[in-house]
């Protein structure tokens, strides 16, 4: 027999304990009703995640398109850029991020649970408990690729602004200038990297937390529902620690040619595979890893971050309940 499995119930909260739903007051939701509270429980995550790391993202961008300028390390890096800029320089494209990963989040999280749901509801419970790994993968697949739909336009211009200062004086005008001097289609320029970095990395951030919980859980001899809070908080943390770095990992590659890619406009007539082929080449294995140490800080770091948030915002909205897996 399987267990409950709390990343496989679309309703329940990551981190809250089993105890806690029972003492819920008011009915829990269902239908568009709770899929809008788990969009904007993934939104808050995000955002608040990735709006509080942007210096180690602005870092990690000038490390990757500027290796011959910021080639001490992350420190150091982190020390040129406010020797010559000020620190308020660390904090370029927050707009751009926080608005970008809120909508992102909330097309993943939200998504996740919907498409997880459905892989459920089509194969049922016993197949479904069996295939559960499959369906943490593909649900956050498909639910990554519409979030990059919206989260592309905003990730070039937020690029751009690190990359070029002095573009534009944040999102809405920089976004308006690539638009007006590039065309609508050089907001997507990078749209293939950005799937290919962020597809990979959020199906491996599942799998692994979840794979991780499992692994924590039973080296302890104990059940989710045995934790105490702070128990819960910590297994979550660690889990989403470890899932981040493994996820940086699995997709740092595309994160570098993203950065590269949306740092100037392309030559006249060259396609955007022509492009990432080039710069691949030229950058070479260890190139494609330049600014790893950053962001593995960042994406660990976030990546806890927001499954901690994530299950705490859903339990409180009241997004928690319902119905179960065993395994």
């Amino acid at each position: 027999m399987y267990r409950s499995n709390p990343l496989f119930n679309p309703n329940k909260s990551f981190f809250a304990p089993a105890a806690t739903e029972t003492k819920a007051a008011k009915p829990a939701p269902t239908g568009a009703d709770l899929y809008a509270r788990f969009a904007l429980a993934g939104a808050l995550g995000c955002a608040i995640t990735h709006g509080a790391l942007t210096p180690v993202d602005v870092v990690k961008t000038r490390i990757q398109l500027e290796p011959e300028v910021y080639n001490k390390g992350m420190i150091n890096a982190f020390k040129q850029i406010i020797s010559k800029e000020g620190a308020g320089a660390l904090l370029t494209g927050l707009g751009p991020t926080v608005v970008g990963y809120a909508l992102q989040g909330a097309f993943k999280f939200g998504g996740y649970e919907f498409w997880k749901k459905t892989a459920i509801d089509y194969l049922g419970v016993e197949k479904a408990s069996q295939n559960r790994q499959a369906i943490y993968l593909g649900a956050s697949g498909i639910a990554e690729f519409f979030a990059d739909i919206v989260l592309c336009p905003l990730e070039a211009t937020r690029i751009r602004l690190v990359s070029q200062p002095s573009f534009a004086s944040g999102l809405t005008s920089g976004f308006l200038r690539i638009v007006k001097e590039e065309g609508v289609g050089a907001l997507y320029a990078g749209f293939g990297p950005i799937l290919f970095k962020q597809v990979p990395y959020t199906m491996t951030k599942f799998a692994v937390y979840e794979i991780a919980v499992e692994k924590i859980l039973n080296a302890t001899g104990k059940t989710k529902d045995q934790l105490t809070n702070g128990q819960t908080t910590g297994l979550n943390l660690t889990a989403g620690l470890i899932a981040g770095m493994a996820a940086a990992v699995v997709s740092q590659p595309a994160d570098t040619l993203l950065s590269k890619i949306n740092k100037t406009k392309g030559a006249p007539g060259e396609s955007v595979t022509s492009r990432l082929i080039s710069m691949a080449k030229q950058l070479g294995v260890k190139g494609l890893f330049t600014g790893m140490s950053a962001r593995l800080v960042m994406i660990g770091t976030l990546t806890a971050g927001q499954f901690l948030i994530y299950g705490d915002i859903k339990r409180i909205l009241n997004a928690t309940g319902g119905v179960e897996i065993a395994k």
